[in-house]
């Protein structure tokens, strides 16, 4: 693979990888910027309707049928949070021209209809067309509609909002339900207006041969806009609260959920990362052998460390009365770490996790886009192997290390309604 990366304009990074090994291209474009709960839906919206519809295919039947015609080309978007920002993706994919019956340029057509998409959206009057935005708006709520149906993830996000209270990260990477029912398309349009001038941008293509046709677009177009880029500070821990504090909030659920969230000043992410896998991330981790397996005090118990944020979960199912249990046993796992007691198969293991996950960068034209966008967002741009490389280099002693610098910040309880005796 052939990586390049260059500066297109004002805070514009353009990256394209060259791999001969793939059949299909791909371009994703980001735009990112501060979280904010007044923004985070207007500004998922705006960068998700473009996806929509643009000038030259006014309707989503219409850019459907025209992708279609190019041998199934996708476009779709994304919105999620990394630390205190919010990155919001614009994403293709097409069949290189090569595979086409007729020799048609694919490549030349999705590049026209990107700009389009991009750069002269369906607008009339200073707004967003009201039926693609209709569309968008729906796709949102319905999706805030499905975190609560998903009451796993709807609890992690809670502890992250009481973690992370004050902070921008408190917020979620695709805004409010109130946020989202009360835009509208003027709105939308003002916010996408704005991300084009204010935003951080960083744009990837993945191409089986080298063309530089992407890359001049987007130096034309963006050279039209008066850019004054905003500078998004990803990573910022997350101080820790001076009492730990517990939130309960009852459900109608069979099971509750247990969130507890801890906070480090470490910024040892790689022995934080190796200590999330031996706890809880793994079917050999700690919290799976011993709180699940042995003891059988969970549905599932698992860890995750957010090393842009200095934060570290763990969340469980449980049934209501064994809480206190599950939580005492949780904790004597974390300090199983924190004494070393480390099986030299369990760093095996992790590794080996590790080199699988780092093994299927490169299996797909996406694959690649996600690991470089990453490792921006993370501010070090290595090569999967070289990420590999640094935890072969962790010890036991720094993994341990990494579990003692973690204190408990906050616990989230999701618990199902007690039944009350009849009177």
């Amino acid at each position: 693979m052939i990586y390049k990366r260059s500066e297109l304009g004002s805070g514009i990074g353009f990256t394209s990888m060259i791999d001969d090994k793939f059949k299909t291209c791909a371009l994703a474009i980001y735009f990112l910027t501060e979280l904010s709960e007044e923004t985070a839906a207007v500004n998922n919206l705006a960068t998700g309707i473009l996806t929509v519809s643009g000038s030259r295919y006014p309707t989503y039947a219409a850019l459907c049928e025209k992708l279609s015609e190019l041998y199934g080309a996708g476009l779709g978007s994304s919105a999620r949070k990394k630390g205190d920002a919010q990155l919001l993706g614009f994403k293709a994919s097409w069949l290189d021209n090569r595979y086409a019956i007729d020799g048609e340029d694919i490549g030349g057509e999705m590049r026209e209809l990107i700009k389009d998409c991009l750069f002269c959206p369906n607008v009339k009057n200073g707004a967003f067309d009201e039926a693609s935005f209709a569309i968008v708006k729906k796709d949102l709520l319905d999706r805030i509609d499905g975190e609560l149906n998903q009451k796993r993830s709807y609890a992690i996000s809670r502890a992250a909002k009481i973690a992370y209270r004050g902070e921008p990260a408190e917020c979620t990477g695709y805004g409010s339900k109130e946020a989202a029912l009360a835009a509208t398309p003027a709105e939308a349009f003002a916010a996408y207006k704005r991300l084009l001038s204010t935003a951080q941008i960083e744009i990837y293509y993945v191409s089986p041969h080298e063309d530089d046709s992407f890359a001049e677009m987007f130096r034309e177009s963006f050279g039209n806009i008066e850019r004054a880029p905003i500078a998004v500070n990803i990573r910022s821990h997350s101080p820790l609260k001076a009492v730990p504090e517990t939130v309960s909030e009852e459900f109608d659920v069979n099971q509750c959920k247990n969130v507890m969230v801890f906070k480090t000043d470490s910024d040892d992410r790689y022995a934080l990362k190796m200590a999330s896998i031996i706890l809880g991330e793994m079917p050999f981790s700690k919290l799976f052998l011993n709180v699940r397996e042995k003891l059988s005090l969970c549905y599932y118990c698992s860890s995750s460390s957010v090393s842009a944020k200095g934060a570290f979960f763990i969340d469980s199912g449980v049934e209501r009365d064994k809480l206190g249990e599950a939580q005492a046993e949780i904790l004597a796992q974390l300090d199983e770490i924190r004494n070393g007691n480390i099986t030299d198969e369990e760093i095996e293991s992790s590794l080996m996790a590790l080199d699988n996950a780092v093994l299927q960068v490169g299996d797909t034209p996406s694959s690649y886009i996600n690991w470089y966008f990453d490792c921006f967002c993370d501010g070090e741009n290595i090569t999967p192997r070289e990420h590999f490389k640094r935890f072969t280099e962790v010890t036991r002693e720094r993994i341990a290390e990494a579990a003692r610098s973690l204190r408990p910040d906050c616990t989230y309880l999701m618990l199902n309604k007690e039944v009350q005796p009849d009177e």
